[in-house]
């Protein structure tokens, strides 16, 4: 690997295990105080094998930093009835510091009621409605994990924000969204796009910062970036592949995400660090 290659390339990898090694630190101040271990409970509704992964590693992770981990794990019929039982079950559990429900849940879940009864106290992946109002307001407690990720690279890197125009291609609740909350909140001049949008192409040109996050592969081509725009590709695809086109992207880029190793370990690091805030929060403990 080149200089110049290494020079432009965010390393998501190194920046989440920094993220991680204060994350323990936080977990053996929480125990030494109050002799509980924080808890992450996940919730896997069917048997997609990439969610499973998912939900492995984030057991994994939570294990590194002294955190338990319990997971949760139900048959693809289960109604939506059950699955908020299961979940308000887990948000009365006082033993239970947070609860993410693997996204995404089979078609016939109503996603939103199952949000809404993890509570916004245990709501470490700011899912919830309240939790997405707070964001907009810029008072969150959890921030949606892969856009809070993706700030964490932006400041690691130190990507000035304020005052630039950044462009959100993809408009989901739980990343496009809180996305545009987050870069707005750090003074970011901010456009949103998605399917319905004209002229793509052009508005993406304008761009200082892309964050891509539209879920088609090599969806962004080389020649919609500006020549020194900062690029963060949130997209995992079949094959190991963002929805940036990375090779013909890196020429224009004066910062880049791989796939994998850029945002995707700054997701599950949030989730496992703002776990421990959670705990903390709820076991009065002041870090």
């Amino acid at each position: 690997m080149t200089t110049d290659t290494q020079n432009k390339l965010m390393d998501g990898k190194a920046t989440a295990q920094r993220v991680l090694d204060a994350c323990a630190q936080k977990v053996q101040t929480i125990i030494a105080q109050t002799g509980k271990t924080p808890c992450l409970a996940t919730v896997l509704v069917g048997n997609d094998p990439a969610s499973a992964t998912y939900v492995k590693m984030k057991g994994r992770r939570c294990e590194a930093v002294g955190m338990k981990s319990l997971r949760i794990e139900l048959p693809a019929e289960t109604t939506t009835e059950q699955l908020v039982q299961k979940i308000s079950e887990l948000a009365a559990d006082l033993n239970i510091n947070g609860i993410l429900l693997q996204h995404p849940a089979p078609s016939h879940i109503d996603e939103r009621a199952a949000f809404e009864a993890i509570g916004p106290d245990k709501d470490v992946d700011g899912v919830t409605a309240t939790g997405l109002g707070q964001m907009w307001l810029g008072i969150a407690k959890f921030g949606s994990c892969t856009p809070a990720g993706i700030m964490t690279l932006l400041r690691e890197y130190n990507v000035e924000i304020s005052g630039k125009h950044a462009v959100v291609i993809g408009r989901s609740p739980i990343l496009g969204k809180p996305m545009a909350a987050m870069l707005l909140d750090a003074n970011a001049t901010v456009t949103i796009c998605h399917s319905r949008t004209t002229n793509l192409p052009d508005i993406v040109k304008q761009a200082d910062i892309v964050i891509a996050a539209v879920g088609k592969p090599n969806f962004v081509q080389g020649d919609w970036i500006k020549p020194g725009a900062v690029i963060m590709d949130a997209g995992y695809n079949e094959g190991n592949v963002g929805d940036v086109d990375f090779d013909a992207a890196f020429p224009h880029a004066s910062l880049i995400t791989p796939v994998p190793g850029g945002v995707g370990p700054m997701t599950i690091a949030t989730l496992i660090d703002q776990t421990a805030d959670a705990a903390a929060n709820q076991w009065g403990v002041n870090l």
